[in-house]
């Protein structure tokens, strides 16, 4: 399957936020998140939210797997030495077709590009099968950390590029 990876345009919010949304559904039942008990869960995720994602300078991209709009990503530069990855999302009808592996990679090599020398990311910390996807790809588990406006705690996990390996992370 030919897979191809397109920045994503103001006007794509509609599209982006659409696949963010339905492509997280399946965690936010899985881990009983709600509109009211976790508001900015990527599961009720919208047009307006990715604009203003787009205003602060976040890059979607969108991955389209021959020719059909199958997943999305966001990267955003949080310092000159490290970068985001967030919101990771596949539709459910076209995973395990290699779509998230390459939407990772590309914020890998957009990473790189722009100079980072670490990818960062948050995901829930008892969703154990991300966890292992991530660590497949070659990010480490570190700290985890509680925070009053979330009904689960976070797990942080990143990858080194383009230099040495940050302290204090453990495998």
């Amino acid at each position: 399957m030919n897979t191809t990876i397109r920045h994503a345009a103001d006007a794509d919010a509609d599209l982006v936020a659409g696949i963010v949304s339905r492509a997280f559904a399946d965690v936010a039942l899985r881990f009983s998140l709600t509109r009211e008990n976790c508001p900015k869960h990527p599961s009720n995720c919208t047009v307006d939210w990715v604009r203003q994602d787009q205003k602060r300078g976040v890059a979607y991209f969108i991955a389209e797997q021959d020719g059909w709009p199958s997943g999305c990503v966001a990267m955003e530069t949080a310092s000159a030495t490290t970068c985001y990855l967030e919101r990771l999302a596949v539709l459910p009808d076209r995973r395990e077709r290699g779509i998230g592996r390459a939407l990772v990679n590309h914020v890998i090599q957009s990473a790189q590009a722009a100079g980072a020398h670490c990818v960062s990311l948050s995901i829930i910390a008892k969703h154990i099968q991300l966890r292992e996807w991530y660590r497949g790809i070659g990010f480490r588990a570190g700290a985890t950390k509680r925070f009053s406006h979330l009904p689960f705690e976070v797990l942080f996990m990143e990858m080194e590029i383009n230099g040495p390996p940050t302290r204090g992370l453990s495998q």
